[in-house]
């Protein structure tokens, strides 16, 4: 096989920058694109839980289930909006949407409090959004547990002259992520699935508009060889993610404050293989495709919703089917978002993270490979 004829790739490459540079409307899309997802994902995906509406029936209304109330009002995940005086009422707040839990306080709760005897306390809440509900009633479980612990406490202590010695004294501490803040853990995995589509749609639609402007022709007619026209179509675009690259890693520290203690060469250099692999497949899905229109179609559903949905980004791997779960190891960006939170959050190198590097060395090789035959062989 002859080697690459370097004056042949470059020109081909200052032929796409400047059909890159003069469609200003493409470039501002190619660089704005990536920041308005960044910034609509970023600020809108969020896994906290903050403010739930809650709805207070307070049958009891004495200083015991004010105590508890003001439990509930002190803390950030909670906000009483509403304060039914009926069941009637209670239902009717959670079913209209105004609240999505209720805390029902019995008659006889500060009496049965006040003497030490164990009473009930009724939490309501709206389950049509599981995943919400399960975290809000594990606040409120706190809330209630902790209560009532400081009840015992206090009761042991009036007969004893001295509060009790628990005999488990849970300290708790999170490692990476201290304020336990979902966007700390969100922004970098955003960053994977945004570069996967963006890189893919971009190369996409450039030997497709060959195809339709008709210059396809003109180029197969030289002595180009189809690795000098996809190295050389490619390298313009690279040049684009990896400017797209430096903007979403200073958006997300300086805008969403997500700390990098990895490597910062590391995190480029890794950058660059991956963005090769997802450039080399949109150049493969164009060279199939003679439509622009097509190609970005196609593109979207082969990178972006893998991406989303199956590279552990929204939804733990460990929880999908077992067949999912195998699929899973077929999506580039699984190992990209690994590799992200762990340089990210972690600081974690080369030393934890070379299984990743290297399969994604292995899909940029596979991917760039595979355009370049694909390509050869439209021009036989």
């Amino acid at each position: 096989m002859s080697p690459l004829n370097l004056h042949r790739l470059r020109a081909v490459a200052r032929k796409e920058f400047i059909h890159v540079l003069r469609d200003p409307r493409a470039l501002a899309i190619a660089i704005v694109l990536p920041m308005i997802m960044l910034m609509i994902f970023g600020y809108a995906l969020t896994m906290d839980l903050d403010r739930v509406p809650l709805a207070v029936w307070d049958q009891s209304r004495t200083p015991q289930s004010r105590e508890l109330i003001s439990r509930f009002e002190g803390s950030r995940y909670f906000s009483v909006t509403t304060r039914p005086g009926s069941y009637a009422e209670v239902e009717e707040s959670i079913a209209g949407g105004r609240t999505m839990m209720a805390l029902v306080i019995p008659v006889e709760f500060g009496r049965r409090v006040a003497s030490g005897r164990k009473t009930e306390v009724q939490v309501l809440t709206d389950g049509s959004d599981a995943n919400t509900t399960t975290l809000a009633l594990s606040y409120a479980d706190t809330i209630v547990r902790n209560y009532s612990q400081e009840l015992l406490v206090e009761k042991a202590r009036q007969l004893t002259g001295r509060p009790p010695a628990l005999p488990l004294d849970l300290r708790f501490r999170a490692w990476f992520n201290t304020d336990m803040e979902s966007r700390i853990f969100i922004v970098p995995g955003l960053i994977a699935v945004i570069m996967m589509l963006i890189a893919a749609l971009l190369t996409s639609l450039t030997v497709a508009r060959e195809w339709e402007t008709g210059t396809m022709e003109q180029l197969i007619s030289t002595p180009l060889r189809g690795s000098e026209l996809i190295l050389g179509k490619l390298a313009p675009y690279f040049a684009i993610g990896m400017v797209d690259m430096l903007l979403s890693v200073l958006a997300g520290r300086f805008l969403f404050d997500v700390p990098i203690r990895g490597s910062l060469l590391l995190l480029f250099g890794v950058s660059a293989v991956y963005l090769v692999g997802a450039l080399s497949l949109g150049i493969l899905i164009s060279t199939k495709a003679k439509s622009q229109l097509l190609a970005s179609q196609f593109a979207f559903v082969a990178t972006f919703l893998p991406a989303f949905l199956l590279s552990g980004f929204m939804f733990d791997i460990g929880n999908m089917p077992r067949a999912l779960q195998v699929v899973t190891y077929l999506i580039p960006a699984r190992y990209f978002v690994t590799f992200l939170r762990g340089l990210y959050l972690k600081g974690t190198g080369l030393a934890q993270l070379w299984p990743e590097c290297l399969l994604m060395v292995a899909f940029g090789t596979l991917m760039l490979g595979l355009a370049i035959r694909s390509f050869q062989k439209r021009l036989a």
